[in-house]
C-alpha cells in the first residue's frame, strides 16, 4: 500500500481534523477510486496483514544480525527500515556503489546524517542481494 501512498491515522478527533485540514498542503498524492477500494480491502484482510507484518519483522531482525556481522552500527529499529553506518566505509561511497548494482537505499547528504544509509526492509531475496554485495564489497 505504501507504493500507492495509502496510509491511515488513528488519533484524537481534534488531531484527525487538523490533519485533514492541512493534508493537501503537504500531500500532493491524491487517491483515486481503485486505490481507495484496494486500501479498504487490504485493511479488512487481517490474516494477510499479520502474515506480512511478521515477514517484515523476521527479515528486519535477520538483517540487523547480518549488518552487525558486516561491521555496521545502527540504533535499534522496530520499523520497516534500518538507519545504518559503517565504521570503515563512508555511507556516500556505499550508496553510490549500491546504486551501480541497482540496489537502492536512501542517502541524506545532511549534517549528522551524512554517514548513514536508510535501508528499507525488502523481501528476504532482496535483502540477500544487498548482503551478497556488501560482503563482497567490504572484503575488498
Amino acid at each position: 500500500m505504501a507504493g500507492m501512498r495509502i496510509g491511515f491515522a488513528i488519533g484524537h478527533p481534534g488531531l484527525i481534523k487538523a490533519l485533514n485540514d492541512v493534508k493537501y498542503s503537504y500531500n500532493s498524492y491524491t487517491m483515486n477510486m481503485p486505490s481507495l477500494i484496494l486500501g479498504t480491502e487490504a485493511v479488512k484482510d487481517d490474516a494477510y496483514f499479520k502474515e506480512t507484518v511478521q515477514k517484515i519483522i523476521d527479515t528486519r531482525e535477520w538483517s540487523k544480525t547480518r549488518l552487525t556481522e558486516l561491521g555496521f552500527t545502527f540504533p535499534d529499529s522496530m520499523s520497516n527500515f534500518i538507519f545504518a553506518s559503517h565504521s570503515r566505509v563512508p555511507a556516500k561511497e556505499l550508496f553510490e556503489e549500491l546504486k551501480q548494482q541497482q540496489i537502492y537505499v536512501r542517502y541524506f547528504d545532511q549534517p549528522r546524517l551524512s554517514n548513514y544509509l536508510r535501508i528499507s526492509i525488502g523481501t528476504r531475496e532482496e535483502m540477500e542481494a544487498l548482503f551478497a554485495f556488501l560482503e563482497k564489497y567490504l572484503a575488498e
